[in-house]
């Protein structure tokens, strides 16, 4: 009986393992590709707002389809979805580090993003179905959640490595074996789907609309800055972008099982988490931009050393994951927790600010660094990842983690948008510019303000509950 038991742990670890390292590339390939832009855009002679393309167009699919993602895997199979995200991920990553051409590159890195979007919402399906007991599982989605955390952490200086010394084509291929791996252990080792779910199945059409009309968003934003070149293009889109919000939000609410319930925007918590989330985003991955370019373009380090120099963050971030958050949430509520994070963003920024206005002191820098990657994403990312699913029904969980994650990279693909069209100067030979850092500091200022309210009124009704009871 104690060896069957000992057997039982060791599958469900193996399985944790597994949908750990599906969920480990994805958020890796966010973070990985951003010390290698500089290599990209001199192969291929590019520039700043055209290479940001590789970022908007991941996070973009990612976050499109995510929802859809999740709902594929509980009509065909967490399993197969898995293997399917799995190995489209393989085949794309395997298409981008080949790539002879930009657009070749970013057809693929698009590809990769609705990859992505397979693999998250079944791998965390996987995790919560195989550990069933309550604080077991919180415990697994606690290590799950690492991963993505440490993927993330440390992509940055992964890849100033990598491409250093290898290429930047190689920040796509190393996902080949490891990917490999996966499929070749998900095969084996994950328990076989169950009899498929007769529910009816997703809205693909809405989740298509959806990312046609946040794909002419980014390109119209992108393209505000050319407007006289395109004064008939962009009232176009803008007229397409308003008829296919309007038929999302027919079908959303005539259909009987809609791709996203919008009852559940009816309570304030969950409308604020998804609005800071947007903007936690658009900082992240801006400053992710920023940062790749600030080190290598502004102040000629090589992407290895750039890579190095990031490092100790990463460490500290998968530091601050496990031991400073669980005493953080002890001692501050949810709403709190991602008040602190988002503080911290600020900061970041600030520091940021401060080094281009004392010559790229690079200790401002490290200190910027420490605040943002060391620090405040993992602690406002956590904090909002609980806040998405407070005062919702149960029922409701899997629905609030989805849209949460959806707006997360949804902002990360319009946040750079914007960013970028305030890096475009042809008087400015940096490409970091003080105002690009201002645009990052009005993310964090709006995120910031917007949990201020939240908590003003959560005392407010708090107070008035207590004083009704009396």
């Amino acid at each position: 009986m104690k060896e069957q038991y000992q057997f039982m742990i060791s599958k469900k670890n193996l399985i944790l393992t597994i949908a750990s390292m599906g969920i480990f590339v994805e958020a890796l390939d966010i973070a990985i590709i951003n010390l290698t832009i500089p290599s990209i855009q001199a192969q291929f002679n590019i520039s700043n707002d055209q290479v940001q393309w590789l970022q908007t167009l991941y996070v973009l699919l990612y976050g499109g389809f995510l929802i859809i993602g999740g709902k594929l895997s509980d009509v065909i199979g967490r399993k197969k979805i898995f293997m399917i995200g799995a190995a489209l991920f393989l085949l794309t990553s395997l298409g981008a580090g080949l790539s002879g051409s930009f657009v070749i590159l970013a057809f693929y890195r698009a590809v990769q993003g609705l990859a992505a979007a397979l693999i998250m919402p079944s791998a965390l399906s996987i995790v919560t179905h195989t550990f069933t007991e309550k604080n077991e599982r919180s415990k697994a989605i606690g290590i799950f959640s690492s991963f993505a955390a440490i993927g993330s952490g440390s992509g940055l200086s992964m890849g100033g490595i990598i491409s250093t010394y290898w290429g930047w084509h190689w920040v796509f291929l190393i996902n080949v074996p490891i990917l490999a791996l996966v499929i070749f252990t998900s095969w084996y080792y994950l328990d076989a789907d169950g009899p498929r779910d007769q529910k009816k199945s997703p809205d693909l059409i809405s989740g298509f609309i959806l990312v046609a009309a946040l794909l002419m968003l980014s390109y119209g934003v992108h393209e505000l800055g050319n407007f006289q070149k395109h004064y008939l293009l962009l009232p176009a889109l803008a007229i397409a972008i308003v008829i296919c919000m309007k038929v999302l939000f027919t079908r959303l609410t005539t259909l009987k099982d809609p791709l996203i319930d919008l009852s559940i925007f009816r309570s304030p918590t969950v409308v604020t988490a998804n609005g800071v989330f947007f903007l936690l985003g658009s900082f992240w991955t801006g400053y992710l931009f920023i940062i790749s370019l600030l080190l290598q373009k502004d102040m000629d380090f090589s992407a290895a050393k750039s890579g190095l120099l990031l490092v100790p963050f990463s460490i500290l971030s998968a530091l601050v994951a496990k031991f400073a958050l669980p005493a953080i949430m002890k001692r501050l509520n949810i709403a709190r927790t991602g008040f602190l994070g988002m503080t911290m963003m600020l900061i970041s920024a600030v520091l940021l600010a401060a080094s281009l206005m004392t010559g790229h002191s690079l200790i401002l820098i490290l200190l910027s660094a420490a605040f943002a990657s060391g620090l405040g994403i993992t602690i406002s990312y956590t904090g909002l990842s609980v806040l998405s699913i407070q005062d919702i029904p149960s029922q409701h969980y899997g629905l609030a983690s989805s849209l949460a994650t959806t707006s997360y990279f949804l902002g990360a693909g319009i946040g750079l948008s914007i960013l970028t069209l305030f890096m475009t100067s042809k008087n400015v030979t940096a490409s970091v510019t003080p105002l690009s850092i201002v645009i990052l500091g009005i993310y964090a200022f709006i995120g910031l303000s917007w949990l201020i309210v939240f908590i003003r009124n959560q005392s407010t009704t708090q107070k008035r509950a207590i004083q009704v009871s009396k």
